[in-house]
């Protein structure tokens, strides 16, 4: 038999191509009327998963709605959102079981199928919070042993939040967490709460010197945007955070605790060098006078919020005074840790200091300090604020803290009364707004107060209408009569 030319060979291809395509559709159209007419059950989740249809979704859909399925509130990644001090933070053990519950669903996620444990891989790994030594072992130990494998991508690689938080007993060892910055090159957040082991009588590795893991943080990721730093020794800072002198720095947020550096070994320098942080936004420190000098030396143009606490209570030291001497006129919002009473308690001579806080922050907005301040006799007729800075003329925003402290530690309110009342006279004269920053004296006011508590809070908000004060919450919504009438007869809410 002739055998038939090539042309002729395509032509019947492509026709019986046509044919199974038209006979195919046919088949399915006829299954499809057949599936509607019997009202056959819907099919079950291991036959959605593994049908054709769902294989041919693209990994960057599947990113996307893991995305959505893993998402947490608020964003730990957004670093925005904790600028200010206003903010109200969720207490340790509820951002702790959030995130349990968070890091499970992914895990659950994570178990389908090769493909998905894949995709999870970056979801897994973004925010790591590390709350036993044990976990800190595990985790450098995983990416010791992907990088001895040769893994093309290190899970290091997708960390971008790193949480250390543990007990007292239970540190973190530093090679471990030197290990574990090592291949964390996308650090977005870092904090450490004291958690790291540091032993004073043992040789100090070299590796995990702070001068070291300092100096990892900022090379190695250079999206760094909030650092809370603890200095476990007492090298001053000037030596730990040299890696910043040569490196502008993209943090915003900067949290630093130090405890007092030996000044016999190293001696104060014959200058400090500044240090530049063009982005930075929001400070909180808790330093000695020494270390405030160091500060005073910094370039930080766009500085705008400031928690301060002296550790050793030197609130008339050189360096205190020459920090805000330099970066005072920045500020906008200032918080003042150290209470009244508590600097008062410590340093008997401090009783009033010759500070010249207002003058130095002439455009300070926003104050926060704490309700334990004690009445003094220097000042018969009214209780100031705070004993650092009694008076502002520009401030139009105080925020009290601890009035469940005072509330609970007294039968008599009448302290607290004036204390609040204080501020709405001629010491502050363009304040608008006082707010209740305690989540404790929020649930003591709005869930079924007391008879002692429910007088105090109307008291308070009459003296505030009288004056044109707006009386706020902690979610900054204003206090009014009719609200603290249905707390009292625990209606609830509307």
């Amino acid at each position: 038999m002739r055998s038939l030319p090539l042309n002729v060979k395509n032509k019947c291809l492509k026709l019986s191509r046509k044919l199974a395509n038209l006979f195919s559709r046919r088949t399915r159209s006829s299954r499809v009327h057949k599936i509607y007419r019997k009202s056959a059950p819907i099919p079950s989740r291991a036959d959605t998963l593994g049908g054709a249809d769902v294989a041919r979704i693209p990994p960057e859909l599947w990113l996307l709605i893991f995305r959505e399925a893993t998402r947490i509130t608020p964003d730990p990644f957004d670093t925005t959102q904790e600028l200010s001090f206003l903010e109200r933070e969720q207490t340790p053990a509820c951002q702790f079981e959030a995130y349990c519950t968070n890091i499970r669903i992914k895990r659950d996620l994570a178990l389908v199928s090769r493909r998905w444990n894949a995709l999870m891989r970056e979801f897994l790994y973004e925010f790591v919070w590390i709350s036993h030594g044990t976990q800190a072992k595990a985790l450098a130990h995983t990416l010791l042993l992907e990088d001895l494998r040769g893994a093309p991508i290190s899970s290091g690689w997708y960390i971008r939040r790193l949480h250390i938080e543990t007990s007292t007993l239970d540190r973190c060892a530093p090679i471990d967490i030197r290990n574990i910055l090592d291949y964390a090159s996308q650090l977005v957040v870092y904090t450490d709460r004291h958690s790291v082991k540091q032993n004073a009588f043992v040789p100090q590795d070299p590796r995990c010197t702070p001068e070291e893991i300092f100096s990892l943080l900022t090379h190695s990721s250079k999206d760094l945007r909030r650092l809370s730093w603890k200095n476990y020794d007492e090298t001053p800072l000037y030596i730990q955070m040299s890696a910043l002198f040569n490196r502008p720095s993209a943090i915003e947020y900067l949290e630093i605790t130090s405890c007092t550096p030996d000044h016999a070994a190293y001696g104060p320098p014959p200058h400090f060098s500044a240090i530049e942080l063009p982005a930075l936004r929001s400070l909180k420190v808790e330093v000695d006078d020494y270390t405030f000098s160091i500060f005073a030396a910094w370039r930080m143009p766009k500085l705008r919020s400031l928690s301060v606490v002296s550790c050793e209570f030197n609130y008339r030291g050189q360096g205190f005074s020459l920090f805000f001497q330099t970066h005072g006129s920045l500020l906008q919002q200032l918080e003042l840790g150290h209470s009244s009473s508590l600097i008062e308690s410590h340093v008997l001579d401090l009783a009033r200091p010759e500070l010249e806080l207002a003058k130095w922050c002439p455009n300070l907005c926003e104050f926060i300090c704490s309700a334990d301040a004690e009445w003094h006799w220097q000042t018969p007729d009214w209780i100031p604020p705070h004993v650092l800075l009694p008076t502002h003329p520009t401030v139009e925003f105080i925020g009290i803290r601890g009035i469940d402290k005072r509330l609970g530690e007294r039968d008599d309110t009448f302290m607290l009364l004036e204390q609040l009342s204080s501020l709405q006279r001629a010491a502050f004269p363009s304040l608008r707004f006082i707010r209740d920053l305690s989540p404790e004296s929020h649930a003591l006011r709005t869930y079924r107060p007391s008879a002692r508590v429910a007088t105090f809070w109307t008291r308070l908000l009459m003296t505030c209408q009288e004056q044109g004060v707006w009386l706020e919450d902690l979610h900054g919504v204003n206090i009014t009569s009719r609200a603290l009438k249905r707390a009292s007869l625990d209606l609830g809410k509307f």
